[in-house]
């Protein structure tokens, strides 16, 4: 049987969609945004609808909606929250729809409705996700957010992390050389990922604004099973 083919992209800069039209394609924004939205789901939460736009969230507000948004790390005047996921408690979500927007996880969200299926991957869903990937028979973008169209360190260890699962299942190959750099990094992350982050400019930036209080949750491994998917405009859960 031939395998499915595995690649990795390291910025939305970077993104072909035309040539991952086949593809589910995986959205990982490690601080916050896939993190929070992750939590979310887990929470109880019903769904999210993904917007890119600041004023566009706002409109949503203006309708009653409950809505997460911030830029730059700060929570927009209007919005009820904002992207950490210490936010998406069950007393907030339960039951909820939510409307979120963030500097970079949900515009790229929107890039990836390129793919044949959308997911949301984090640390925190970590086997659920390979699992399923495993199974869906398709092939596999991971789609680093990265941080405003450059590289990031947090969002490429996490696919590699996730590369290496499939790599080992065996129903996956991969001659894209960010695939195996990012498992490289893996690698060297691995041993201790906190130790390892703490040189990522996202966990500095996070620092300085003091919202760094959710770092440690975000790179913890297999919190739950949940496991996001847009369907019809909007983020669903799509449990194992």
């Amino acid at each position: 049987m031939a395998k499915r083919k595995l690649e990795t992209c390291f910025s939305p800069a970077l993104f072909e969609p035309a040539t991952h039209s086949d593809s589910i394609i995986v959205v990982l924004d490690v601080l916050r945004a896939s993190s929070a939205i992750v939590t979310a789901f887990a929470n109880g939460a019903a769904e999210i609808i993904p917007v890119g736009e600041a004023e566009v969230a706002r409109e949503y507000k203006n309708r009653g909606y409950l809505v997460a948004a911030e830029r730059d790390g700060f929570v927009l005047d209007f919005a009820d929250f904002g992207n950490s996921p210490f936010n998406f408690t069950k007393e907030k979500v339960e039951g909820k729809t939510i409307v979120y927007s963030t500097t970079n996880g949900t515009g790229i969200i929107g890039l990836a409705s390129a793919g044949f299926m959308t997911a949301i991957g984090s640390f925190l869903n970590l086997t659920a996700l390979s699992e399923w990937l495993i199974k869906s028979d398709r092939d596999v973008l991971l789609f680093c957010a990265g941080w405003k169209n450059k590289f990031n360190l947090e969002d490429t260890v996490c696919a590699g992390a996730i590369a290496q699962r499939l790599i080992e299942s065996t129903l996956y190959s991969s001659i894209c050389d960010s695939t195996w750099a990012a498992m490289d990094l893996w690698s060297l992350a691995r041993p201790d990922i906190n130790s390892y982050i703490e040189k990522a400019a996202q966990r500095t930036r996070l620092r300085d604004k003091n919202l760094d209080d959710c770092i440690t949750f975000c790179l913890t491994s297999d919190f739950t099973k949940s496991i996001p998917v847009m369907k019809n405009g909007l983020l669903v859960e799509n449990m194992l």
